[in-house]
């Protein structure tokens, strides 16, 4: 076998990492099962009452696991400035800016308002998303609740004024006309296509 590759993330390592931080002796499976199980959830969809019955253990604990793990990958997450000044640093000039509904079930009484998409047409929760011009993620915003419009999303980052701070601009699509509200005699930082001029009388 090869050696391993070490810039690879290893998420029983992540585990192992935050049991020993947090002086957690002992848990009903090791560190790489639960990293199994957790990826199964987030992964593969398969719900927690039939990963726990296969492992002996209890739903509630693979629900448990499932946030904890969650919450130890949000704390890897790149923040959006050191992402720019990353990309900036490379060379990069241009990012490639979209937004993503991540599509949820309906939920029940005024909760399941604010998660219906009136644009998709579906439940879900709104993320914006950074690219380089290769496709390579570099950033992804916090979830918000699917009635949530792209460019609110956006101008609650401050992301035009983050791109020029960074000396970065951003392409985008027609989703985002309008975001870049900022010096009209500046280059722009965010570039969006144009909507077609309605003919008629």
């Amino acid at each position: 076998m090869g050696r391993p590759d070490p810039g690879r993330f290893n998420l029983a390592d992540l585990i192992r990492g935050h049991l020993k931080k947090i002086g957690s002796r002992w848990r009903a499976l090791p560190a790489g099962k639960i990293a199994g199980i957790v990826l199964a959830v987030l992964r593969c969809d398969q719900r927690p009452g039939d990963l726990a019955g296969g492992n002996q253990i209890h739903r509630t604990t693979v629900t448990r696991w499932v946030r904890e793990v969650v919450g130890l990958l949000a704390a890897r997450a790149p923040r959006l400035d050191r992402a720019l000044k990353k990309i900036a640093r490379t060379g990069g000039g241009v990012v490639v800016l979209d937004g993503t509904l991540i599509r949820t079930r309906r939920r029940t009484g005024k909760e399941n308002r604010k998660n219906y998409s009136g644009k998709h047409k579906h439940h879900g929760l709104l993320v914006i998303a950074l690219t380089d011009d290769r496709g390579r993620l570099l950033w992804v915003s916090a979830a918000r609740p699917g009635r949530t419009s792209e460019i609110t999303a956006c101008r609650h980052d401050q992301l035009p004024a983050k791109l020029r701070a960074a000396g970065l601009g951003a392409i985008a699509d027609l989703g985002f006309v309008g975001l870049d509200d900022g010096d009209p005699d500046a280059d722009p930082a965010v570039i969006t296509g144009y909507k077609a001029a309605r003919n008629g009388p």
